[in-house]
């Protein structure tokens, strides 16, 4: 870096360390309203200057400021405008930057409505980086704060979309002890394995099976399972490695009794069909009734291999029956 911009650099950054001694010394004082109305003004100087690295750094350092002293109104205000300065300048995505805006998330009232708005606005933001419906490390982030939560179905959502099999897998562990019935422990699995493939993450898939019949307690060790949907499981994994139509359709009809359990599976093995066997796509553009919707949140409603052009990052997770 030239002298001159290391200069720059090292002014700026005592100039902001400055004016957060100022602000803290509002906040500690309880002068919050005070503190919250300087940090916007400055937000908006620093913006009009191009200054966005302090905008950003300035606004998440006030939020965690906010969040200390439990001023949850403040505190997203000011996680908002950390993304705005993220949407509005080229800052690239990082994983620093990532693991801030899960920061921000974690720190939220759960129940709040920016929380929902701020998860949104953030995947949305990090698809500047790989993957359309936000980006992976992200929702690996959100889904274990949210597994820390016990709000399973939400992280459940977010794991999907990441590539966190194991960390997937062990949450559904504990979602099924905690939740579920004994008799559906195979189901849990069997729906994250099937919601895998559909996004065409084969390598996702093979981890959350393997690990989840691993160190679930109430599933004995194989294969071959005592139960039969996870024979079928076992037995679908290989045979989206082999690639043969007439393996997947065999294996398909010779376990209908247990793909019957659940309506949705015949649907998620349809789309399976596509994707890894040639099977040709149903003659209407989407799939229709509740289980379409259901299935086009999960993949986006496009029929083609891409997926949906436009995410739906703030889309319902599917819940596990």
């Amino acid at each position: 870096m030239p002298e001159t911009l290391r200069c720059s650099s090292a002014r700026n950054r005592g100039g902001v360390q400055r004016v957060e001694g100022k602000l803290r010394a509002s906040v500690e004082k309880g002068d919050y309203y005070e503190a919250h109305q300087m940090y916007r003004t400055l937000f908006f100087r620093y913006m009009s200057q191009a200054k966005h690295a302090e905008a950003r750094e300035l606004m998440y350092n006030g939020a965690l400021l906010f969040f200390s002293y439990n001023q949850q109104n403040s505190a997203a205000d000011l996680s908002m405008l950390v993304l705005e300065v993220l949407e509005k300048s080229d800052t690239k995505v990082e994983e620093e930057i990532l693991g801030n805006l899960a920061k921000l998330f974690s720190l939220m009232d759960q129940n709040s409505p920016e929380r929902v708005a701020f998860v949104s606005r953030a995947l949305k933001w990090s698809t500047g980086g790989s993957g359309k419906l936000g980006h992976p490390k992200l929702h690996q982030l959100l889904a274990v704060t949210l597994w820390k939560e016990q709000n399973y179905s939400e992280s459940r959502y977010h794991f999907l979309h990441s590539s966190d099999g194991e960390g997937c897998a062990q949450m559904l562990v504990e979602y099924s002890a905690s939740r579920g019935f004994r008799s559906e422990v195979d189901m849990f699995v069997a729906q994250a394995v099937l919601q895998f493939l559909c996004l065409k993450n084969k390598n996702s898939a093979s981890v959350v099976f393997s690990t989840y019949t691993e160190k679930h307690p109430s599933i004995e060790k194989g294969p071959p399972f005592v139960q039969p949907l996870l024979n079928f499981i076992w037995f679908l994994l290989l045979a989206v490695d082999g690639g043969k139509l007439t393996v997947f359709t065999v294996l398909c009809e010779q376990y209908q009794p247990s793909l019957k359990r659940d309506p949705m599976y015949n649907e998620y093995l349809d789309r399976i069909g596509q994707l890894f066997f040639g099977v040709p796509p149903k003659q209407s553009p989407s799939y229709g009734g509740l289980l379409g919707n259901l299935l086009n949140s999960l993949m986006g409603s496009g029929e083609d291999d891409d997926g949906a052009e436009e995410a739906q990052e703030d889309s319902s997770p599917i819940e596990l029956d």
